[in-house]
């Protein structure tokens, strides 16, 4: 039975205004001032929901208070608060504020808040995006849990002690808070006696039995996560009762992710150390195997060029109808994140010619941006390849590259290529190049359907696809820092490659360099 027809009273306006919930409004926004002081809520992220308290009405029915999404946590009044029945149902919404403010919608956490409602009957529940909790699932970026023990503030979680080991499920980020439903359920599921869940490069989720608890708890836990972050910064374990020296000698698990004494001596070193029995070798093309100023003065003109011509002459074939299809998505996820910032496709039904002329100014938009995304690239491989066919383009390399990529065939080394253009487009420049056909010493192309080039796990997925046994008897060669740092950490060996128009590097940096393939 729900609540309303169980509990009638808790849909009158009366009960809405009453006392309590009045005080859990107020509660929440002073909350929120709280936290925001600690990094928790900053930049809109983060929320808080707290159930309204009273004797007479079991938890489950209890209304919940939620603060909403996407507004100044700092800011935030008791009128600003959003209330809902027991089962999810929004009963009471905040009025529309003046310009700058945006509309009031409730919180992005909602379906997530009500997972820990109804499998932990929970009083509470935070949304933290503090930064401890961010990186402390950084470190090891394929475990799927955290694990610490013998730290004093372990006892302020619930139904833990000094002597325990403290355990939080890890689970992957999504592009939006409602798609991580499915897995926080699971681990929730999974995890029994865990009172949160982490959130990889995002932030926590956690629950108590009423405010103070899961406040409690929420300290706790950061104290904690800031606590593991100094001492592997230490050089000590903090998962092991005697808190002694990381064992910079064995072999270190990360999730399924083993790395080896060479590459633990390079990092401590300050610089890689060449793996011996290195079996492959991944480059990227644009500032590594190719001039920059070929993508961008050559390649992306093309592209914004014909865009048109090509989406005119193309419209009605398979091909180009998924090429808009996934357009559409991009541009739809573009405008939850920022609706005054995009206009959406026409319909079909529009017409050809308007719906063209939306996506060229989206297309051209996204160009002059150089995102990096799936949708645009595999449109541009698409354009590019009749340009290639025409002979309007020509791939580029540098001048040392041909007689690298023949010198390591020869010597059985496999050499592939990931870039953030589509594969297809890799294939043509390497295919079509200055040198003839280059595609014969490659053994295979990965573009970002396999994962962000500055994501840790797009480097373990290509090396579970390329036939090595440790993913240090991987080369991988990049002219982008912030590259070079994801496949270190996730075990490859790198080396930064210097052409002319590269952007600098930091001062800073522990890998190895070189002008030319020749030094490799």
């Amino acid at each position: 039975m729900a609540a309303a027809e169980a509990f009638p009273v808790l849909s009158s306006q009366a009960y809405l205004d009453g006392e309590a919930a009045r005080e859990t409004r107020a509660l929440v926004a002073d909350l929120c001032r709280q936290f925001y002081t600690l990094g928790w809520v900053s930049g809109t992220g983060g929320s808080i929901t707290i159930k309204v308290h009273d004797d007479a009405i079991p938890k489950p029915h209890q209304l919940i208070v939620m603060s909403p999404s996407g507004v100044q946590k700092e800011r935030m009044t008791a009128d600003d608060m959003y209330v809902l029945s027991g089962e999810g149902d929004i009963l009471s919404a905040p009025s529309t504020k003046p310009y700058p403010n945006k509309p009031p919608k409730c919180s992005d956490c909602a379906p997530l808040f009500m997972k820990a409602y109804q499998m932990r009957n929970a009083g509470a529940v935070i949304h933290s995006h503090g930064m401890e909790s961010c990186l402390v699932t950084m470190i090891n970026p394929l475990s799927k849990e955290f694990r610490i023990t013998h730290m004093e503030m372990i006892k302020g979680i619930q139904g833990h002690g000094y002597y325990d080991e403290l355990v939080i499920p890890i689970i992957e980020n999504t592009a939006h808070e409602r798609e991580l439903t499915k897995s926080l359920t699971e681990a929730i599921s999974a995890y029994p006696k865990a009172t949160a869940v982490l959130v990889r490069n995002h932030g926590i989720y956690v629950w108590g039995d009423s405010w103070i608890s899961a406040k409690t708890q929420a300290e706790c836990y950061h104290y904690l996560f800031e606590a593991a972050i100094k001492l592997h910064q230490l050089g000590i374990d903090w998962t092991s009762p005697s808190h002694g020296p990381i064992n910079h000698n064995a072999y270190k698990k990360c999730g399924h992710i083993t790395l080896d004494s060479s590459v633990e001596a390079g990092l401590a070193n300050g610089t890689q150390a060449l793996d011996k029995q290195r079996k492959c070798i991944v480059l990227d093309i644009e500032g590594t195997t190719t001039p920059v100023s070929f993508v961008t003065e050559v390649l992306f003109p093309y592209a914004r060029d014909n865009v048109r011509k090509h989406l005119m002459s193309t419209y009605d074939s398979e091909e180009t109808q998924d090429d808009i299809k996934l357009l559409r998505a991009q541009i739809l996820d573009d405008l939850e994140k920022e609706p005054s910032g995009y206009v959406p496709i026409p319909p079909d039904e529009a017409g050809k010619e308007q719906v063209i002329d939306c996506l060229v100014t989206h297309v051209e938009e996204m160009i002059k941006a150089d995102r990096k995304l799936t949708a645009l690239k595999q449109l541009q491989g698409h354009i590019w390849r009749t340009g290639f066919e025409n002979k309007e383009l020509q791939g580029v390399v540098f001048d040392d590259v041909p007689e690298a990529l023949k010198r390591w065939h020869t010597n059985g080394i496999k050499v592939y290529i990931y870039s953030s253009g589509s594969r297809e487009a890799q294939r043509l420049v390497f295919g079509h190049s200055e040198h003839g056909d280059l595609r014969k010493y490659l053994c295979g192309f990965f573009d970002t359907t396999v994962g962000n080039k500055r994501e840790p796990r797009s480097y373990f997925e290509i090396s579970q696809s390329v036939g090595v046994d440790t993913p240090s008897q991987i080369l991988f060669v990049t002219d982008v820092y912030q590259e070079a740092i994801a496949a270190m950490v996730a075990g490859l060996d790198v080396i930064i490659s210097i052409r002319p128009g590269n952007a600098p590097i930091p001062d800073y940096f522990e890998f190895q360099t070189v002008t030319s393939f020749a030094e490799i």
